[in-house]
């Protein structure tokens, strides 16, 4: 695959890609920004090649993914006082939704997560997801089986 040709998937999966990187690092914008670009810089770098084994969209994800666990496992979160009473004046300002989707998805395992969003919100099957996560696809269909029954369980334990 020549530059021109990388460039144009990259640009036509760039919106996606963002949204994954954003999810990925727990809705954080600035962090989603940044594993974005380490996962363009790698490509751009030759860190990252593209053989052919599997779907553009799908390689481009697990490089993202696995960008994101290494940068999220070196970065050291320290919150000051005013950010931490900042978060709490804004959960109080929040209007009361009956259902908070991104809430109930945050409170499942990390590998359910990625499995429900990649499937839901990213249009993947469960063998791409496996590509993207480097699972086997049993244990994709496992988290996604699990994850679709928690999800619908805590749903119905909000609506009481």
């Amino acid at each position: 695959m020549d530059k021109v040709e990388l460039e144009q998937l990259l640009k036509r999966h760039h919106r996606d890609a963002f949204l994954w990187a954003y999810q990925i690092c727990n809705y954080n914008d600035d962090d989603g920004k940044e594993v974005l670009q380490m996962t363009y810089l790698k490509i751009a770098e030759g860190r990252a090649v593209f053989r052919d084994k599997s779907e553009f969209k799908t390689w481009l994800f697990s490089i993202i993914r696995n960008t994101a666990m290494d940068y999220l496992k070196k970065r050291v979160f320290f919150d000051d006082l005013d950010t931490i009473e900042e978060k709490f004046q804004e959960v109080e300002k929040i209007d009361t939704d009956p259902i908070n989707y991104r809430d109930l998805l945050q409170r499942l395992s990390n590998r359910q997560q990625q499995v429900l969003l990649l499937a839901f919100y990213h249009d993947m099957t469960l063998a791409q997801i496996a590509d993207v996560t480097n699972l086997h696809i049993g244990t994709v269909r496992t988290h996604y089986e699990r994850g679709k029954i928690a999800v619908k369980a805590l749903i119905i334990n909000e609506k009481k």
